[in-house]
């Protein structure tokens, strides 16, 4: 079966004849500005593997962004999808009640690590729209404007998430962006700035979020943080549990709500169903979790979760949407979950995150381009420089490496503040020979270009 195979090339160049022509008329098509650099065209996938129009075996490292943490095509998800659409396509929820949406918010109240005894759920369909609904969410709540996010953040494109998004190559030429949003500095460990103890780490973070405070909004004016519990685009850094518990006291302090951005880290990603499982364990709790990618398979569909009473505290008409918690899309999230809990996905994702650790430090050892390595579970960060002395990202090489393992068969992407780091997504299905092969691939082409 193609889900057990390992990748290769069969044409002697990439993109391959029948792949050339599709990817010139999307040229033709399609705006530039909807890039992609990987010379693949589709045709059918399963598990890690794509086979591309041209008969190409590739292994994704990728999984659609951290959207396919259950794999490409799985035959149980495609039976519910297919039971349902016999049944209706749509049902607007603001017109209509399906007990697929009813089931599928009960279900995630129960599992979600929020604050509160009784939560609820709403739905929207990307994870844009699910940060942009947690701060009115938010705001609603606490009679607030303003919020605080971070450096290195992703939140999303839309015209309110492009202001909460760090890097502004993802806003270019769209300004004046929304106000009220503010930046503190995000624990990005490896890069802070020398002279500082490693005992003070946490001190010197905290202490820009009261710098927000004193330059640019009073802690009365400030409805939400927003921070991702595990950073994606900004180079898949984990927030330190000191920091998160810190951060929660100053939340707490001062009546904000504190929304955890799961849309990347969440469905088994970083070894628990979620990331902020990871805080709940150390005694914080999100009051607002916002969710996406791998919770329907590919479907779209994203979440928001909450208490009660902030739930409760909006008015009506301010959430909902035509297409938010579409049928298809619920019964394809009840199934991920069940499918997730019943085979320990959560399990699987610490076992391969271990071995990808494992090579990851080999690869520090042997290369002086490696700077550095972090993550949790199978959401793992590599982070290129020109050499470890002065840690200077290396944007070139990263893409030279991305270039060369596509050419071999194996399908990564960047990421990174500086475009240096190379994240790892593969479904969680991925088998360890299949995982092997990958890794190996990897250390060739960064051997290959370094």
């Amino acid at each position: 079966m193609l889900k057990d195979e390992l990748p290769k090339i069969i044409t002697k160049t990439l993109p391959g004849p029948k792949a050339s022509i599709v990817i010139e008329r999307r040229k033709k098509y399609i705006p530039n500005a909807i890039g992609c650099i990987y010379p693949v065209v589709i045709d059918r996938a399963e598990g890690a593997i794509v086979l591309d129009v041209d008969g190409n075996k590739f292994l994704d490292f990728i999984g659609g962004v951290g959207v396919l943490n259950i794999g490409y095509s799985h035959n149980e998800i495609i039976d519910v999808v297919k039971a349902q659409s016999e049944k209706y396509f749509h049902a607007m929820f603001n017109t209509m009640t399906h007990e697929g949406y009813v089931d599928l918010a009960e279900k995630l109240g129960k599992i979600a690590p929020v604050k509160g005894d009784e939560k609820k759920v709403f739905f929207a369909n990307s994870g844009a729209e699910a940060d942009e609904n947690a701060v009115k969410v938010a705001k609603s709540y606490t009679k607030r404007p303003n919020i605080i996010v971070f450096s290195g953040a992703f939140h999303g494109r839309t015209h309110y998430t492009m202001a909460m998004t760090s890097k502004k190559a993802y806003a270019e030429g769209m300004g004046p962006l929304a106000d009220g949003v503010f930046r503190a500095r995000y624990p990005y460990y490896y890069r802070t700035p020398d002279g500082i103890n490693r005992e003070d780490y946490v001190d010197y973070y905290i202490k820009s979020i009261y710098e927000v405070f004193e330059e640019c909004a009073a802690p009365n004016t400030i409805a939400a943080v927003v921070v991702e519990p595990l950073q994606g685009e900004g180079g898949f850094i984990p927030a330190p549990i000191e920091w998160v518990k810190a951060l929660r006291m100053i939340c707490d302090k001062y009546g904000i709500l504190l929304i955890a951005d799961e849309v990347q880290s969440g469905f088994c990603r970083t070894g628990r169903m979620f990331c902020t499982e990871y805080w709940k364990e150390a005694g914080v709790c999100p009051d607002i979790l916002t969710t996406a990618k791998s919770i329907a398979a590919g479907i779209p569909l994203s979440a928001i979760i909450s208490s009660k009473d902030i739930m409760d505290s909006v008015a009506p008409g301010v959430i909902g949407g035509t297409f938010c918690g579409n049928p298809l899309a619920c019964q394809a999230a009840l199934k991920v979950i069940e499918i997730m809990e019943r085979d320990d996905f959560a399990k699987r994702s610490r076992e391969i995150g271990e071995i990808v650790m494992n090579k990851y430090n080999e690869l520090t050892e042997k290369y002086e381009v490696v700077g550095d390595v972090r993550g949790l579970g199978a959401m793992i960060g590599i982070e290129f420089v020109k050499n470890k002395k002065t840690k200077e990202p290396d944007p070139m090489l990263t893409k030279k490496i991305i270039l060369e393992c596509a050419n071999n068969g194996l399908l990564v992407e960047g990421a990174g503040t500086y475009n240096n780091v190379i994240r790892f997504l593969a479904p969680l299905v991925i088998t360890d020979e299949q995982l092997m092969k990958g890794l190996e691939i990897l250390e060739g082409a960064i051997k290959a270009c370094s």
